[in-house]
């Protein structure tokens, strides 16, 4: 009978490897860059424009906790954005757009769950196919306009959504502390309960796992699937209207930058690309460093140019540190198969 070990403490620690290295890089910019890094107005700077990224990230780590993945939400972002401008600009309707807006989210992201739990596509191409349709959507239906929203910052849904509710204090950084970064917050909350606590969340891990057994255990696996799906074209159309209201101004490729670094938030803080384990507050440590480390780099004096190569080494150290933290088991078989392995060009003894 095998045994199996309990997790030790540090595996406990939700999201542990990827904190600590958040924790590292943070020193490294201060003392690197303590001009920027030790005054107070980037973090308030990092408050309005991380929010977006936040929502679809985590949105992401349910869809790839389930074992899909979905490339459409850019195009989400700049089809519900084009619904909710077009209405609130031109027809004034103020929280009926933001409604209408959302709704759009909904259900594309129904849509999707429809292409890849009932018809069977793989998410993939599903996902692919509705990105290209959605951007296609809303370049035809704005005519690759814009749309700028003059005196948003006026209005009660600007106010509510994006506005700063401290802007009367005296302190310059308080006073720039955006309201999304609350609703931001609250919803991360809320879905780290239902990922953790809920019987959604364990639904959606348990078939990442695997469906076939999920089904024997009774779980409806395509309505599950589609429930992921619709609440990521959610989150995608709430991250369109943020970022549509903060810039007050509507552009149709508003979404496209943020495909890799949404996934790449998500696998380096810790949920498994092949489904079954998932870590909000790992997503969240993973956005903050995609967040802060182009910030940092070029605060730090460093060109362009080496900002993509110092990512990619930062998400490569990130996963490694995950890996040899929280999946013991893959770091002894490496060792393992390091200790077994014959240097090369060692000739084959004589039988």
């Amino acid at each position: 009978m095998v045994m199996l070990r309990a997790p030790s403490r540090l595996q406990q620690f939700e999201g542990l490897p990827i904190i600590v290295v958040f924790a590292l890089l943070l020193a490294l910019f201060m003392y690197t860059a303590p001009q920027v890094f030790l005054q107070p107005f980037i973090y308030t700077t990092f408050l309005s424009t991380l929010p977006p990224l936040i929502l679809l990230a985590v949105g992401l780590t349910f869809v790839i906790g389930a074992g899909e993945i979905d490339l459409s939400f850019p195009s989400i972002i700049a089809f519900s954005g084009f619904v909710f401008a077009v209405l609130f600009k031109e027809y004034d309707l103020g929280w009926l757009a933001v409604l209408a807006g959302l709704a759009s989210g909904l259900i594309v992201g129904l849509l999707n769950g429809f292409l890849v739990a009932r018809i069977g596509i793989p998410s993939f191409m599903a996902t692919l196919a509705t990105q290209f349709f959605w951007a296609g959507m809303a370049t035809v239906l704005s005519g690759g306009k814009s749309y700028a929203l003059r005196g948003a910052d006026t209005t009660s849904v600007w106010q509510w959504i994006v506005g700063r509710p401290f802007a009367g204090s005296e302190t310059i950084w308080i006073a720039q502390v955006p309201i999304q970064s609350l609703w931001t917050a609250i919803i991360a909350v809320l879905l780290w309960f239902i990922l953790n606590r809920h019987r959604f969340g364990e639904h959606a891990l348990f078939i990442g796992d695997s469906n076939a057994v999920s089904r024997v255990v009774g779980i409806d696996v395509e309505r599950e699937k589609i429930k992921i799906f619709t609440l990521m074209g959610g989150l995608a159309a709430v991250a369109a209207i943020m970022l549509t209201l903060e810039n007050k101004n509507y552009f149709g490729n508003q979404g496209q930058g943020y495909l890799l670094t949404a996934i790449a938030s998500v696998l380096i803080g810790g949920t498994s690309i092949f489904g079954g384990r998932a870590t909000i507050i790992g997503t969240m440590f993973g956005c903050f460093i995609i967040g802060m480390i182009e910030a940092g780099l070029v605060a730090t004096g460093l060109t362009g140019a080496w900002v993509r190569t110092v990512q990619g080494l930062v998400f490569l150290i990130s996963i490694i540190f995950y890996l040899y933290i929280d999946e013991p088991q893959r770091r002894n078989a490496f060792f393992a198969r390091m200790r077994s392995s014959r240097p090369f060009g060692r000739t084959r003894a004589a039988g």
